[in-house]
Parts: structure tokens; C-alpha cells; sequence
């Protein structure tokens, strides 16, 4: 499985690829308001977060994240993303 720190170096990654990314990115980083996403914006960051790790998010777990953290913890938990 995909361990936190690797999710969350992807996550960073893909906030760079989108140009989102302006400063340090932790597990208490609020992807509305500290990466400044719209719910349009975010959904298409997970859905190209989604591309980058051949993965698919549910939109109930969607509906569940808020925050970096949440995110990282939805991906660790998809059994799909296993070493």
C-alpha cells in the first residue's frame, strides 16, 4: 500500500503540476481554503491526482475530504495503490 509520506509527496507533486502549489503542503493543509480550490477546482485536483496514481476516489470518500490529511489517509486506505 501506498505509505502517508508517499501519498502526500504525490499530492505535492500534483499541486505543483497544477501550479497550486505556493508554499509547504502538511496533512493540515485545507484544500479549499489554504490551496485556494473552488469545489470544481478540487474535484479536478483529485481527479488528476486519481490520473497520476491509476486510482479511482469514490464520491462518497471524495465528500469526506477537507484537508490534506483526509486525502492521505483516503489514498493509504485504497487497496488499489498496494506495493
Amino acid at each position: 500500500m501506498l505509505d502517508e509520506q508517499a501519498a502526500l509527496r504525490e499530492i505535492a507533486a500534483a499541486l505543483e503540476e497544477s501550479g497550486k502549489l505556493t508554499g509547504p503542503v502538511t496533512m493540515e493543509t485545507h484544500i479549499l481554503r489554504d490551496l485556494n480550490f473552488d469545489s470544481v477546482g478540487a474535484i479536478d485536483f483529485i481527479m488528476l491526482l486519481e490520473t497520476r496514481l491509476d486510482t479511482i476516489i469514490s464520491m462518497d470518500r471524495m465528500a469526506e475530504i477537507e484537508t490534506v490529511g483526509d486525502l492521505v489517509r483516503v489514498l493509504v486506505s485504497d487497496p488499489s495503490l498496494a506495493a
